[in-house]
């Protein structure tokens, strides 16, 4: 196999192989005659079907075999040899392939970009702030508050008071389209929150101002997309009676709350409130400083980037920016989406930081483990309820699914072993200083 040089040109290479006619020959021959004593035939013993016949009736097949063996084979030697590490799979032409005919050498020419050496970062030289948020008293008393109100019950009205929003009215109801009762439109003593908006559209505005014993008729519209077919658009009047008027009263924060919500007592509960918001105050303060970090990565480690690796970050930048603005597409049968500049320099930015993390990673060993993994394919399966199974199993055979779940977590592990080596100092400051600092994470 020959191989000349075509392109140098900044990280693009470009190479000919040239495979001699004879070389291509004597492979097939090879394999036929290894493959000779094992071919029956009609008309022949085993092992004895004569060489001239193994050719017009396999040859064609076992050709293109040695020409695509022969191809991989000296690619890879290739890049044993130089050391160039693809950014993408390498594009691979054979010249006048329509043209050619057995006799005739083989040219196939090879282009690729290959992966830019990464500089050497000084880990110890970066200065990053992690900030402390404790649970103060006022975000647990707020918390304990909500959580009154959620457990809230209610207490009827005096006799003659008019249902308020925020209330609960018990009512009978049946519902009507077209003078015609419906299926699933009838019920009694229904407890129903004025305000909730559970019922469709305006029928809880009806209520209010409404008393118990009293018969309202309630007229609606279903909205459009409403999910019985039958009765979406459709105009339905209800005919309700008021048989109760309650008003909510929250919850008391004490012992018996604590045990609705799994805590021995109240201070048990407090210290799950405070575990849990600090637990979340810690999550952000982590956001907020792999952000800081990656910002000082990005800023100090310059290096050639493939030009293929950052078009098609920038054109998957495009495409998502551009469905989360037209939400009502849901597929992709749209024309194509221009990447702007904005989008250009967003996508150098994750490509460099995308390969310098890699590096990091693969010089310290930092690995995803076989739990990791699992535990990050059973949270993805909790987004498909019932179909979990399913999902499994497209993750088993799915290389592309299983990579997307890794690069999380390895991206996390990096950034954990870079902020080891850093010099890290803790911060503390208020929930809210917390709150604008993660409100400018979405500046970038």
């Amino acid at each position: 196999m020959q191989v000349k040089e075509t392109q140098n040109e900044g990280l693009k290479r470009g190479y000919q192989f040239t495979l001699p006619a004879d070389e291509l020959a004597a492979t097939v021959d090879a394999k036929l005659k290894e493959a000779q004593p094992e071919v029956e035939m009609k008309g022949f013993r085993k092992g004895k079907v004569p060489m001239a016949m193994l050719k017009k009736q396999f040859g064609p097949r076992v050709l293109g075999d040695a020409m695509q063996e022969a191809i991989d084979g000296a690619l890879r030697k290739h890049l044993d040899e130089s050391g160039d590490r693809p950014a993408a799979q390498p594009k691979v032409e054979m010249e006048n392939g329509e043209q050619w005919k057995e006799g005739d050498d083989v040219v196939v020419n090879v282009s690729y970009e290959t992966l830019p050496a990464i500089p050497e970062v000084d880990l110890a030289a970066l200065k990053l702030e992690k900030l402390n948020v404790p649970a103060e008293e006022a975000a647990i008393t707020e918390a304990l508050e909500n959580l009154a109100k959620s457990a809230q019950n209610f207490e009827d009205r005096r006799k003659g008071s008019k249902a308020k929003d925020g209330d609960q009215v018990v009512i009978d109801f049946k519902g009507f389209v077209d003078g015609e009762a419906f299926e699933g439109g009838e019920a009694e003593d229904y407890p129903l929150v004025l305000g909730s908006n559970s019922f469709i559209p305006g029928f809880e505005d009806q209520l209010v101002g409404a008393k118990m014993d009293e018969e309202i008729k309630v007229e609606v519209k279903f909205p459009e997309e409403y999910g019985a077919a039958h009765l979406a658009g459709k105009d339905a009047t209800f005919e309700c009676k008021v048989k109760a008027v309650k008003a909510p009263k929250p919850a008391e924060v004490d012992d018996e709350l604590a045990k609705k919500f799994g805590a021995e007592d109240l201070d048990g509960l407090k210290k799950q409130i405070s575990d849990r918001l600090e637990q979340e105050y810690a999550g952000a303060a982590r956001a907020i400083m792999k952000r800081a970090l990656l910002d000082q990565l990005d800023d100090q480690v310059k290096f050639e980037l493939p030009e293929s690796l950052v078009e098609a970050e920038a054109a998957q930048i495009a495409h998502q920016l551009w469905h989360e603005e037209n939400p009502e597409v849901q597929d992709h049968n749209h024309g194509a989406i221009e990447p702007t500049d904005e989008h250009k320099k967003l996508a150098e930015r994750r490509v460099r930081l995308g390969l310098l993390l890699a590096e990091i990673g693969q010089k310290a060993e930092v690995s995803v483990t076989d739990q990791e993994m699992t535990q990050a394919v059973m949270q993805a399966a909790r987004q498909y309820p019932g179909q979990e199974r399913a999902f499994f199993e497209f993750v088993q055979q799915n290389q592309q699914a299983q990579q997307q779940l890794r690069a999380p977590i390895f991206e996390d592990k990096v950034v954990d072993h870079i902020a080891e080596q850093a010099k890290v100092e803790e911060k503390k400051v208020t929930k809210e200083e917390l709150e604008k600092a993660v409100e400018a994470l979405d500046e970038l």
